[in-house]
């Protein structure tokens, strides 16, 4: 795992593939890396936050591809990290899994949350709630979401 000094000692191309580890989105990671060096993780964060906030056509669409669905199994990577909350219950994943096909029937994508310390009830409930949102409401709940991933995923890249 690289600390923020390695980060800004990789080239440019090896630093934006780095960074879509953490997005998936194409312009995202390029905007992180040219910014480059940077002095402190908050500057990095602040940097990820504003190149997120002015993303390339196509990067929220590319972000949201590289997620998957919340619940699923087998999960690898900082997927499995971010929803060890979920557990095996076979109920609550059931439950997960049924409202994230209606989610993604309604919205045409995968409900995306940040979550890091939600358990099923929390996820469901938001996913549930979320549901009554207009679609240009939910893509911009979305992409909020994706932000906080982002930093949580940059925190752990650079290991702090």
């Amino acid at each position: 795992m690289p600390d923020l000094a390695r980060l800004n000692a990789l080239p440019a191309a090896d630093a934006a593939e780095l960074l879509r580890g953490c997005c998936a989105a194409p312009g995202w990671a390029r905007q992180v890396a040219a910014g480059r060096p940077y002095r402190s993780l908050a500057e990095l964060l602040a940097a990820a936050d504003t190149a997120w906030a002015a993303r390339e056509p196509g990067d929220l669409d590319a972000a949201m591809s590289g997620h998957p669905r919340i619940g699923d199994q087998g999960l690898s990577g900082p997927s499995r990290q971010e929803q060890a909350g979920i557990g095996t219950d076979a109920r609550a994943l059931a439950a997960l899994r049924a409202a994230n096909e209606a989610y993604q029937e309604r919205f045409g994508h995968v409900f995306l949350i940040c979550a890091t310390g939600l358990g099923p009830g929390d996820i469901l409930a938001a996913l549930q709630q979320r549901m009554a949102n207009d679609g240009n409401t939910e893509l911009a709940v979305t992409a909020a979401e994706i932000g906080k991933i982002n930093a949580i995923r940059l925190r752990r890249l650079v290991g702090q």
